[in-house]
């Protein structure tokens, strides 16, 4: 669904939102889209359990267990950080994800950099049986194929394409399915220049740019100005945002457009990539910090 944005911009300019979050009330955004077929191909292979990674309010963890809980499937979660063991009932993603059938594997931060290594696979394996591997963040060829399809038909007249970028899969969907005259920008939620190479791996196309001012430090960063920013936008359009992925490319589009980025009558196409779970995971951390909270539509 389509959302116009109703705010005034100069020169002529025009924000749509694709509201992708609604398409799913727990499977939301881009994880519904990546999922998709990489379900069918483990259902294709017989294959009875999946296995994934993540870290402690991640996204791609509780989409995961809810799916497998929804499609049959026993599921696992590699998670980033042995501390977390017994927290679980203080994250509400993991508990999320544990009250819908998902086991937990607790891993230190220094054994999860061996997550892609075969010998760590193996040992996986080992432990738990046979299983269809998920990427950490769900990106491979069937999850771009799955992004492929966010575009459709009424997304012809929009003059740019924007999205947050996490491990790539997402933007590569759409630099794939959108038109030549189409720009699709990239905002990275993680500092680092290697997003470039990964997305160059599966987009067959070269009309895309990433901006990588707007990561706000890093990966699940967020300061008092995030926040303000996601709260004003909620209350003038109705719109909740993640903090880690959509709140800060709206942020980016939307500074941009005061620098003059965008030529004038630009049509602009925001994709909402759901991730809205998170937002009681980084209240925790703003309460800690004592920073005002996010809001939501409740």
């Amino acid at each position: 669904m389509n959302q116009e944005i109703p705010i005034s911009f100069p020169n002529h300019i025009s924000l749509t939102i694709k509201r992708d979050d609604l398409n799913h009330p727990f499977i939301s955004g881009n994880k519904l889209r990546k999922l998709k077929y990489n379900l069918l191909q483990a259902k294709a292979e017989n294959k009875g359990t999946l296995l994934t990674f993540g870290g402690a309010f991640s996204n791609h963890i509780a989409a995961v267990a809810y799916a497998g809980k929804e499609h049959g499937f026993r599921t696992i979660g590699v998670i980033r950080g042995d501390e977390l063991f017994d927290k679980i009932e203080e994250n509400p993603t993991l508990k999320f994800a544990q009250e819908n059938g998902m086991q937990f594997e607790f891993v230190t931060r220094e054994e999860y950099r061996y997550k892609t290594e075969i010998s760590f696979i193996e040992k996986l394996k080992e432990k738990f049986g046979d299983f269809y591997l998920v990427p950490e963040g769900g990106t491979n060829e069937l999850a771009v194929k799955g992004c492929e399809e966010i575009l459709t038909g009424q997304d012809t007249n929009f003059n740019y394409v924007c999205c947050a970028v996490g491990t790539g899969g997402t933007i590569s969907g759409l630099i794939n399915s959108a038109l030549p005259n189409q720009k699709v920008l990239g905002f990275p939620a993680l500092k680092g220049d290697f997003l470039t190479d990964e997305i160059r791996i599966f987009a067959k196309q070269d009309n895309w740019n990433l901006i990588s001012d707007y990561h706000f430090g890093g990966y699940g960063k967020i300061n008092l100005e995030l926040v303000e920013f996601i709260n004003a936008f909620l209350k003038e359009t109705k719109v909740p945002l993640d903090p880690i992925y959509t709140g800060k490319m709206v942020f980016g589009v939307i500074d941009l457009i005061s620098k003059n980025y965008f030529p004038d009558h630009s049509k602009i196409l925001l994709i909402h990539t759901g991730g809205l779970q998170g937002i009681d995971g980084m209240n925790i951390k703003l309460k800690q910090k004592k920073l005002p909270i996010l809001k939501n539509n409740d």
